[in-house]
């Protein structure tokens, strides 16, 4: 069965001035999903804007591997003070039994969890920087560059996550 998630998540920035750092949201998102293929719940599985399938963290059984789904929508909103991340996720599921954890499968892990990459230029160093947010994070999570300090956003609430299909 073909299954769709929504994924949105909002970053409070800084007021732009000449130490503009150009924030941005990356097109890679890492979300806990059941997987029919290696027949595992609660694996991180991660997608790549682009990329025709994703790749599931697997287990000691089944390595990293290559699972059926992609980014479907990734859409960005930028306004004064904050910026608005809306993706799509789809994935094909089926259901099956966990026999290591002895537990049924869900289209939906029965403990979401999402992490959302961002990327950033500091001008000040001349050199790009990462981080991320994700849902398991005690809030609010200030983000500053690695380079000159600066701050950068901060997460005032958990990326939410919900089934469409």
């Amino acid at each position: 069965m073909l299954r769709s998630v929504e994924i949105t998540a909002e970053l409070t920035n800084p007021p732009r001035d000449e130490d503009f750092h150009n924030l941005h949201w990356q097109k890679k998102v890492q979300l806990s999903l059941d997987c029919f293929i290696c027949g595992r719940t609660r694996r991180t599985t991660t997608f790549e804007g682009g990329q025709e399938h994703a790749l599931c963290s697997g287990d000691e059984e089944y390595p990293g591997h290559p699972t059926a789904g992609r980014i479907a929508a990734f859409d960005v909103t930028t306004e004064r003070h904050r910026t608005t991340l809306r993706a799509v996720v789809d994935y094909w599921w089926a259901p099956f039994h966990d026999a290591k954890r002895d537990r049924a499968s869900t289209a939906l892990t029965r403990a979401p969890w999402v992490r959302l990459h961002l990327g950033y230029h500091c001008p000040q160093a001349g050199r790009s920087g990462a981080f991320s947010t994700q849902t398991n994070m005690v809030r609010p999570v200030p983000d500053a560059c690695s380079h000159c300090a600066r701050p950068l956003a901060t997460s005032e609430r958990a990326p939410a996550l919900r089934l469409l299909t």
